[in-house]
């Protein structure tokens, strides 16, 4: 009996803290894109401000797309908290987790992996190129370090702190390549008509060069997936055994 009463109290105190971490994120991501979109403008009238044109708006900016579906994640995480299910292994899992499961696995977790990565190598190797000196007055660092550094300390939190179950590999890597080919389309219509790239990278390759590197983020963000899906099934093995052996 004492081991079961231990054992349920460990259980309550664990949920609150996953619930909790659905929270902060829900908080932390949804202030992060009202403030950024309500308040972070960048000027247009400088030559060197040419690149961040207005057509599109936020929505051109794959780490602000990024941040809406970190906040959505979250959310719908937070609502299966109190109305769906955390049990490792449903027999039924209702529509929330079954959503919540297919979202961090298709979307979640390869493309903040890929925004916080990028972002980062791209920064160290010459920050102009992906966030120059000049927006500083405008991008306040803690933004920056929300929607470029927490989005991948989260996710990883909650790779740990949340078991779910990965589709069908074929399905996951469907998902997440119509995000990105839908992306790499809009970019090229931003570029249509605004007349300039979404990002200052694109404005120094050379044709050839853009489809090697359009290709080479394509495979990255592709790879994240058996990436999330190795690490799920690496750090809750017991549990992917017993589901594979329920479907059976």
């Amino acid at each position: 009996m004492a081991s079961v009463r231990g054992n349920s109290v460990y259980q309550g105190v664990y949920g609150a803290l996953r619930t909790l971490l659905h929270l902060t994120a829900v908080v932390q991501f949804g202030y992060g894109i009202y403030y950024d979109y309500n308040y972070v403008q960048f000027p247009t009238s400088e030559p060197e401000m040419r690149i961040h044109h207005p057509w599109g708006g936020k929505f051109k900016y794959l780490t602000f797309l990024d941040a809406i579906i970190q906040a959505l994640y979250y959310i719908v995480s937070l609502v299966n908290d109190f109305v769906g299910t955390n049990e490792l292994t449903p027999k039924k899992p209702p529509a929330v987790r079954r959503f919540k499961d297919w979202l961090m696995a298709t979307l979640a977790f390869p493309v903040a992996i890929n925004v916080g990565v990028t972002f980062w190598t791209l920064y160290a190797i010459d920050r102009e190129l992906v966030f120059p000196k000049v927006l500083d007055p405008v991008f306040p660092s803690w933004l920056n370090h929300v929607l470029h550094t927490n989005i991948v300390v989260f996710i990883i939190l909650e790779l740990f702190i949340s078991y779910r179950s990965y589709p069908k590999r074929s399905q996951g890597l469907a998902g997440l390549a119509i995000f990105m080919g839908a992306y790499l389309v809009w970019i090229h219509v931003v570029k249509h008509y605004s007349g300039v790239w979404v990002y200052p990278v694109l404005e120094v390759l050379q044709l050839p060069q853009r489809i090697l590197f359009f290709a080479a983020v394509v495979g990255f963000t592709l790879s994240l997936y058996l990436l999330g899906e190795f690490l799920n099934n690496t750090v809750w093995a017991k549990e992917v055994k017993l589901a594979k052996r329920k479907s059976n």
